[in-house]
């Protein structure tokens, strides 16, 4: 296998790539100013190509010979002209995914040993061919294709622990493009539940439009009569675009942005809020939340069977699609750490998981490529090499426990190491793999009931067995003795056989049980004094210490009614509205950093009044022992140090 495998997310505006090498998962820079480059392809007078950024940056001069989103043409017999030349989507998809290969091989080196490529779960088998197409037209066989949905899935359990049979559900907004699939985990990996929804006309670049028109409807009729073939005007129509794409890039934080318009005709600025933008997208973001439910309704799942609503996408950080989906479902929301990376990386872990792989046919050809990441995080050393690492394992004479190694109710090794690892969170883009482990590493692991010989004296009073155990070896070595005499012709002299056997009892040491000696008088023990709390540790049930000068919120009580948590919590100095301030749940398996955007979750946003019931006892993680509670912004961003813990019941 070559040094590294590749995955590539071929996206509507932008184009991002993986490499796996080992338990190594990393984008690569395909720009020079950005990891992703754009999906943009432009002809050049000596019928050369130029791909991303460079084509971005002639295309406002050159229209005519530009192609952009071709991707949404997949499937459309009508071709794209370029200079006069006619391409069909797929043909230009055939060269920006050899242009991506090419480009990668330059800067790691060498060829990727295996290629993975994703598309949208709602693709067909027509739009599916037509990718196989492209890929055989860019010459790089042997590549394997997976759902957009499932690399996010994919990239989501390589960075959290997640249980087959778990149901997770996929909200991906890119940029022009949205997929909604409902995914359960397997142990070979991830299987898509029912009929995927998507609309594919629906993405980041529409919300970018929005914008745009926004600021149209604030310059009145300055547009109209605009000279399109001025190359001025071009380069200041591109610019006020990149301008509005910033400027919806940047509400995901702030509040108000101003978007600069400079046109040779007017030099001026468009004010737009938050409150505005989110007037402005709310219905088309709603259609995306109704996709998402219809997807559950071809899987045949309710809201409350899923484990995890998870998003990605760039465009899935804007804060009211958190609140939306939040609000439709009611279950935990997970933003992933790298939302516009997700699917590259999942397609990287996908196409290394493949290579290792080879040769072995998949279940489902859909998933070719996506089979088990938990199968490799679990991989450890047999439980015979533990077994073999422990002192009472090698020794058949150790004093046994009741309990053997080769007990299959006992615990495993492996389970040991993944329970270990069921509390620490991966690193964000590690593949989930075991390294091999040594004896020492092994034996550290073995199961709680392994046997080791006694490291002390038994307790007063009762029976050693060291002196039995000494006595029958005398007994052993005597008889060897014996038979030694025996075999070789001991027997002329009738003594023989005697006097060697007393000669080894006698030269054996015997270790003689000590003589108990008589109890002494119990003497009465003197009272205790009792000890006095620390003045600096106040008791279990006292108020925790509210911060006088800012946001507070404190976990109160958490029963159990039914299979749900219900937690009564009080906020200080605000009311929790998702619009505004509210609070972010989660357990404490999250570091509290990662509770909010852009942490990797998964955490609960909630608006309402206490008390919360968005937790039920199934979605406890391995090795939760607290469920916590912050103060967020807007931004859904969390304040530090703003939030209690409480003990889980």
């Amino acid at each position: 296998m070559s040094a590294y495998d590749l995955g590539i997310d071929l996206g509507t505006t932008y184009t991002a790539a993986a490499t796996a090498r080992g338990a190594r998962v990393e984008i690569v820079g395909l720009g020079n100013r950005a990891a992703s480059i754009p999906s943009v392809i432009l002809l050049r007078d000596d019928e050369t190509i130029l791909t991303g950024e460079s084509a971005n940056r002639r295309a406002a001069t050159e229209p005519g010979r530009v192609a952009r989103e071709f991707k949404r043409r997949i499937g459309d017999p009508t071709p794209l002209l370029l200079g006069g030349s006619p391409y069909s989507a797929e043909a230009l998809t055939a060269k920006l995914l050899r242009w991506v290969v090419d480009r990668v091989a330059e800067l790691e080196g060498g060829p990727a040993g295996r290629l993975a490529v994703t598309h949208p779960a709602n693709w067909g088998p027509y739009k599916q061919d037509l990718l196989a197409q492209a890929i055989r037209m860019a010459d790089l066989p042997g590549a394997v294709t997976l759902t957009e949905p499932q690399a996010a899935a994919i990239s989501y359990a390589a960075n959290e622990r997640v249980e087959p049979g778990a149901i997770v559900a996929v909200y991906d907004l890119g940029g022009g493009t949205f997929d909604a699939a409902v995914l359960r985990k397997t142990v070979e990996g991830f299987e898509i539940l029912g009929d995927p929804e998507g609309i594919e006309r629906l993405g980041g670049i529409d919300l970018d439009e929005a914008v745009m028109a926004h600021v149209r409807r604030n310059l009145g009729d300055v547009f109209d009569g605009l000279d399109l073939d001025d190359e001025t005007i071009l380069s200041s129509l591109a610019r006020l675009r990149r301008e509005c794409v910033d400027a919806k890039e940047a509400l995901s934080s702030d509040t108000e942005v101003a978007i600069p318009v400079l046109l040779p005709s007017l030099q001026t600025e468009v004010r737009l809020t938050r409150g505005e933008f989110e007037q402005l997208v709310r219905p088309t973001l709603s259609d995306t939340v109704a996709a998402l439910r219809r997807a559950l309704t071809s899987a045949g799942v309710q809201p409350d069977d899923v484990a995890t609503v998870l998003l990605v996408g760039g465009s899935s950080r804007i804060p009211l699609v958190a609140e939306l989906v939040s609000d439709a479902f009611g279950r935990p929301i997970a933003v992933d750490a790298h939302p516009k990376h997700a699917v590259a990386l999942g397609a990287a872990n996908a196409a290394a998981i493949e290579a290792s792989h080879a040769g072995a046919p998949t279940a489902d050809p859909e998933m070719a490529g996506a089979v088990a990441v938990a199968a490799r995080a679990t991989e450890t050393a047999p439980l015979a090499t533990a077994a073999a690492a422990t002192p009472a394992a090698a020794d058949p004479s150790a004093d046994a426990a009741p309990t053997s190694v080769s007990d299959p109710t006992s615990e495993t090794a492996s389970d040991t190491l993944a329970d270990q690892n069921a509390t620490t969170p991966m690193q964000p883009v590690a593949v989930p793999a075991a390294a091999p482990r040594s004896d020492h590493a092994a034996a550290s692991s073995a199961p709680p009931s392994t046997p080791v010989p006694p490291a002390a004296p038994p307790p007063s009073g009762g029976r050693s067995k060291l002196p039995l155990l000494g006595g029958v070896g005398v007994l052993v070595v005597a008889l060897a003795v014996a038979a030694v005499v025996w075999l070789t012709g001991g027997d002329d002299d009738p003594t023989l056989a005697t006097d060697a056997v007393e000669e080894a009892v006698g030269s054996a040491p015997v270790e003689e049980p000590e003589p108990e000696a008589p109890e002494a008088p119990a003497e009465p023990e003197p009272t205790p004094e009792p000890t006095p709390e620390p003045a600096d540790e106040p008791p279990a049930d006292e108020t925790p210490e509210v911060p006088p000068d800012r946001d507070f919120v404190t976990i109160d009580e958490i029963e159990i009614d039914g299979q749900d948590y219900v937690v009564e919590f009080t906020t200080y100095r605000f009311d929790a509205q998702v619009p505004g301030q509210h609070v972010h749940f989660f357990f404490d398996t999250v570091p509290p950093e990662e509770a909010g955007v852009p942490g990797s979750g998964p955490w609960f946003l909630y608006g309402d009044p206490s008390p919360f019931t968005g937790y039920g006892v199934g979605d406890r993680p391995a090795g939760a022992q607290q469920l916590c509670v912050l103060v967020a912004n807007p931004d859904h961003s969390v304040q530090p140090d703003s939030g209690t813990c409480a003990d889980l019941p």
